[in-house]
């Protein structure tokens, strides 16, 4: 294709997923999706290879990147269906996210698939919030493999208010991501009619090519070599610590090979995750390193193999428990790469960043005034050779927002007592790394709370020199917490959450 044409491909076909994103947002009920944006959109070609996402994110993205081929051919596909699914182990991530699929056909002939994926804080659980501290993935919630939500353009009421749970918000919710398929399928079908099936795929074909050639060539810039690094996780929740994460990083010829071997095997607590999830992980540090132009397609990714054995934990065969897996191992598979990488790009590559999610989950059940509500929190970002860390930002595989004090407080009986920089948090050096979050909830009703936090024992690192930032630490009432516990609170009491700083980069 003529480049200028290439462009404007490549900016047509994402803004069918900025669009997609922009309804689902609007028209979402729950402040998980509404205010914190806890949900991705992307178009796949009939094969389920990815074509285009929005700036969305990542962890979301990669994981069905990675996996979305297995999903779509398992099924046969007709005009006007939607395909829910949210197993962990056919491309999913953790419960929560739930995916919605949808099929293009033209004329009877299957083009692609728009999905969008977002997060719903109750998804059966017997836990407020859906992240209970669990053992075996049906403590989690409700699996649903690839079902059909819609047939034929009519919605399945009775599996609807299933996935819902008699929840109104819920169903608003499932109804957003309906409508954003919709406006995507009207959004790309304008574009194929267009251009015709020929030329869609045609251009489809150039955009991964060309894809292909910046990847390879920001790649062939990395020294041809192999680098290896460990990290750990503080603790799956249930008494086994100091968790390993091993990546021999090996690079050649414009390509990279990441080996996990070495990487602890699954753990019988939720920090183990599928392994579309560390695909994901590797994707995103190795896409950090391409041009900003590169588009977010297939071809990006060719060049990028990777193993994991079976029944490791970021290779984790069901039933395990991966709750953590999706928000937390994946922020140290991040790490574990970057570490590596580090050996080879000194000047490139930041110190850690905060390193966790720093997840909350609450609410109360069986109360005459249910409720369930979930939140990230962003900290400090590790520090590099050309500026210091940002502060108080949520970092590398998630992508969301904070929620609105305003938006909370009139939903739920919270209350934000304290929302700040926590100042001194980042790592000294020559550039010091961005200082975390302290944030405190006092509860005006009882209530049942989970905590899923790492990097309360083992620091963010620093390079070339440069100091760790400082682990987190989390408080009920003032007294310690562990990074992961489940506890119910009463009215009055507050729990504070202060985030890791980043690491610090070079000698100060």
């Amino acid at each position: 294709m003529d480049p200028i044409e290439l462009s404007l491909f490549a900016s047509r076909i994402e803004a069918v997923c900025d669009e997609m994103g922009a309804v689902l947002r609007r028209a979402a009920f729950s402040p998980n999706i509404r205010d914190r944006l806890d949900y991705s959109c992307a178009v796949f070609d009939a094969q389920g290879e990815l074509c285009a996402q929005a700036a969305h994110i990542p962890v979301h993205l990669g994981s069905m990147a990675y996996a979305m081929r297995g999903i779509v051919s398992r099924l046969e596909w007709c005009d006007g269906d939607m395909v829910v699914v949210n197993d962990p182990f056919l491309g999913g991530t953790h419960l929560p996210d739930v995916t919605l699929i949808a099929p293009l056909l033209l004329e009877g002939e299957l083009l692609g698939f728009v999905a969008n994926r977002a997060h719903h804080a109750n998804i059966g659980a017997h836990t407020p919030g859906s992240m209970p501290i669990s053992r075996s993935l049906d403590e989690e919630g409700l699996v649903i493999p690839p079902t059909r939500l819609v047939q034929g353009g009519r919605t399945d009421k009775e599996l609807l208010a299933r996935l819902a749970g008699g929840r109104s918000e819920a169903e608003g919710d499932f109804a957003a991501q309906v409508s954003a398929n919709l406006t995507a399928l009207a959004r790309l079908r304008e574009l194929v009619q267009g251009m015709g099936a020929a030329g869609y795929g045609a251009a489809l074909t150039a955009l991964n090519d060309y894809a292909e050639r910046l990847a390879r060539s920001a790649l062939a810039a990395i020294p041809a070599g192999e680098y290896r690094y460990t990290d750990v996780l503080d603790d799956d929740g249930i008494g086994n610590r100091d968790i390993p994460i091993a990546a021999r990083v090996q690079v050649a010829d414009g390509s990279v090979r990441v080996d996990f071997s070495g990487t602890a095997a699954q753990v019988p607590g939720n920090v183990n995750c599928p392994l579309a999830v560390a695909a994901a992980a590797v994707y995103y540090v190795f896409r950090c390193l391409m041009p900003r132009e590169t588009p977010a397609c297939a071809g990006a990714f060719r060049a990028i193999q990777l193993d994991a054995p079976p029944g490791c934990l970021l290779n984790a065969q069901w039933p395990a428990a991966v709750a953590a897996g999706n928000v937390e191992t994946s922020t140290r598979v991040v790490d574990v790469i970057c570490g590596a990488l580090a050996q080879a790009l000194p000047e490139r590559i930041p110190a850690a960043s905060h390193g966790s999610m720093n997840n909350i989950a609450m609410g109360a059940r069986n109360s005459g005034a249910d409720w369930d509500y979930y939140e990230t929190i962003g900290g400090g970002m590790g520090a590099g050779a050309c500026g210091g860390g940002v502060d108080a930002v949520q970092t590398h595989m998630t992508n969301t927002l904070n929620t609105p004090i305003e938006s909370l407080e009139s939903a739920y009986p919270l209350r934000v007592t304290r929302y700040g920089v926590r100042l001194g948090s980042g790592g000294a050096g020559r550039r010091r790394g961005g200082d975390g979050i302290v944030r405190e909830f006092e509860f005006l009703a009882a209530a049942q709370v989970t905590l899923l936090t790492e990097r309360r024992r083992h620091a963010p690192w620093g390079l070339a020199g440069g100091s760790p930032g400082a682990a987190g630490d989390n408080h009920l009432n003032g007294v310690s917490l562990p990074g992961k516990a489940s506890f119910t609170v009463k009215a009055g009491d507050r729990v504070t959450i202060a985030t890791p700083g980043g690491g610090g980069w070079g000698q100060g």
